[in-house]
């Protein structure tokens, strides 16, 4: 079987993450459940800078509701890394990012996936529309 290829080119934003000390495990590899956290930091930066969310007092927030992941070469503390983003699917409340993790400098990704943001009223918790200052920034991110 081949794996696939998720090559640098495929994203439209970076965002560099600096791995750290602990996110090693006793294999001596960043941890797998740890990409997930790189993926939500890589993705919470572009809204925060890009779209206006704010996290703090804001009326609307995210929720994930899907994620996966699959994992082609390790990463290990001091590697530097980014994180690929772009957006598959733009809905109404939701919107579906695919990521990936590479090296510094190299074209193909270490690890690949993606996951779901519901926009939810931070009162109710019941879904609401993407906001237009949100909707632009992740429609700038969205591949055919």
């Amino acid at each position: 079987m081949n794996q696939p290829q998720y090559l640098r080119g495929d994203y439209r934003h970076f965002q560099p993450i600096t791995t750290r000390w602990h996110d090693n495990d006793i294999y001596g590899h960043v941890n797998n459940v740890t990409y997930y956290s790189y993926f939500d930091s890589a993705v919470n930066a572009y809204l925060i800078a890009e779209g206006g969310l704010d996290i703090h007092d804001g009326a609307v927030v995210g929720f994930v509701v899907s994620s996966n992941c699959d994992y082609f070469a390790s990463i290990a503390f001091p590697d530097a890394i980014e994180v690929g983003l772009r957006v598959g699917k733009l809905g109404n409340s939701s919107v579906q990012y695919e990521l990936a993790i590479f090296k510094a400098g190299e074209e193909q990704a270490c690890a690949a996936g993606r996951f779901v943001h519901v926009f939810v009223d931070r009162a109710s918790n019941r879904p609401v529309a993407i906001p237009e200052t949100l909707r632009a920034a992740l429609a700038a991110l969205q591949v055919d």
